[in-house]
């Protein structure tokens, strides 16, 4: 009876070209990685509803391979990111620039996350954050507003085996800041495809020095 209901409803699908669409769905990297659930919920989280960062699934995979728990992260911009980084490193620091966004992540963010608020003024605070602090992070995340003058601030607070991870790269507007980082010696290597719940395809990109904590 199964196979009898079964081979009118393939037909359909097949007829409507939907068949595809129904195989990712029953199997494949989209349901593995939790794509139909973000796409679903409007979120960035993984099959089983846990948090992942707003990055490129590829970036992701190869970020989950070399992070390590000793290391330190300063990020601009939080969210599901902040919790994703919490899980793997010794500790993040976090500036967002939304009052409100920052007032209900707050209550969500274990102890080892520092999350500061810092009003958005191009060229000013927000982006200048980082400078508090001199060769601490190993890991540098730019997914926030201001990237450039972010990317400019951020090259004292970076240990000398840090990295720099850059979303959105295929923007043309962050040129700039790509041949500030080259120029004072930085590598660049792009990870291109879907983002979690996301239906174009993008890019995140590492920049890199040699004897970096990734071990690029």
């Amino acid at each position: 009876m199964k196979n009898i209901i079964k081979a009118p409803v393939m037909y359909i699908l097949k007829l409507l070209d939907l068949y595809s669409l129904f195989m990712l769905r029953k199997a494949g990297p989209l349901k593995e990685s939790g794509w139909f659930r973000s796409f679903r919920e409007k979120a960035p989280i993984d099959a089983d509803g846990n948090p992942l960062p707003w990055l490129t699934y590829p970036a992701i995979e190869f970020l989950k391979q070399r992070v390590r728990r000793e290391m330190s992260v300063f990020e601009y911009g939080c969210g599901a990111s902040t919790l994703w980084w919490a899980t793997r490193v010794k500790e993040v620091i976090s500036v967002e620039h939304d009052k409100d966004w920052y007032a209900r992540i707050s209550p969500s963010l274990p102890g080892n996350v520092i999350l500061c608020h810092v009003p958005l003024n191009y060229g000013g605070a927000y982006a200048a954050k980082i400078a508090e602090h001199e060769k601490r992070f190993n890991v540098v995340v730019l997914d926030g507003r201001d990237r450039i003058n972010c990317a400019m601030n951020c090259l004292k607070s970076l240990k000398d085996d840090g990295v720099i991870i850059w979303d959105n790269s295929d923007r043309k507007e962050y040129e700039e800041g790509f041949r500030f980082l080259i120029a004072h010696d930085f590598r660049k290597i792009e990870f291109v495809g879907f983002a979690p719940g996301n239906i174009d395809k993008t890019e995140t990109a590492i920049f890199y020095r040699s004897g970096n904590c990734l071990e690029i």
